[in-house]
């Protein structure tokens, strides 16, 4: 690739780049219809087990069962940060740290790194159409 101009090397990415970009909007709208389509069928199978009292349902395609999910979510994230320390459960929380802030901070506070901190830098590169 030493022969290919930099004006070349900018037009193929910038090429590439967009035919990727139309290649997943075109799976995401299917994909979008798709997932729509099974939503639909999950309701379906939720209300046939409603109306039959069944948790579960054997077909000679296969089974289908009804499970109950439960999701949390943090409304008062500094009252739940203060629960946490008070209540000593960190486990609550998932294991990462925020990209920015945490960059922001060792910024301001270059001589402050974290035991436990691990870094990599790389080297990327950037390319915007005219």
């Amino acid at each position: 690739m030493s022969d290919i101009t930099p004006d070349k090397l900018t037009k193929a990415y910038i090429n590439i780049r967009a035919e990727r970009s139309a290649l997943s909007a075109d799976y995401k709208e299917k994909d979008g219809e798709l997932a729509r389509q099974l939503d639909r069928l999950k309701q379906a199978m939720l209300d046939h087990c409603e109306r039959h009292n069944a948790e579960s349902v054997r077909t000679s395609e296969g089974l289908f069962f009804r499970s109950k999910r439960t999701k949390y979510w943090v409304k008062d994230w500094d009252a739940m940060h203060n629960f946490i320390k008070e209540h000593d459960v960190p486990e609550l929380l998932d294991k990462r740290i925020n990209q920015t802030n945490t960059r922001q901070f060792l910024e301001e506070n270059p001589t402050l790194i974290p035991d436990g901190l691990d870094t990599e830098t790389e080297l990327v590169i950037s390319v915007r159409k005219k």
